[in-house]
C-alpha cells in the first residue's frame, strides 16, 4: 500500500489528529489543485479540479487540526464523485 493510499484509509477512519498538511497532500493526490481565496478571502481556500466540483472550506486556525464537520464534508464530496 502506498503512503497516498494509507493516508486515504487514515481519512477515511475520522482520526482527530487529521491535519491539514495531510488534506493537502490527499487531495493533491486525486488531482485538486489548492487555490487561495483572493485578497479578502480570508481563511477560505477552494481546491479546485479539472473535472470535479470545487472543494471550497476554511483553514483550521489556531491549529492545523481539522474539525470532523469539515472532513465528513470532504468525504461526502469524494464519495459523491466516486473517488473514493
Amino acid at each position: 500500500m502506498s503512503k497516498r493510499e494509507k493516508l486515504v484509509q487514515r481519512f477515511l477512519a475520522l482520526p482527530r489528529d487529521f491535519t491539514w498538511q495531510d488534506l493537502v497532500t490527499m487531495l493533491e493526490g486525486f488531482g485538486y489543485k489548492l487555490s487561495a481565496g483572493g485578497k479578502s478571502g480570508g481563511s477560505r481556500v477552494k481546491f479546485l479540479h479539472d473535472e470535479y466540483p470545487p472543494i471550497i472550506l476554511h483553514k483550521p486556525h489556531p491549529t492545523p487540526v481539522l474539525k470532523r464537520y469539515q472532513m465528513e464534508q470532504i468525504m461526502a464530496v469524494l464519495k459523491g464523485e466516486g473517488l473514493v
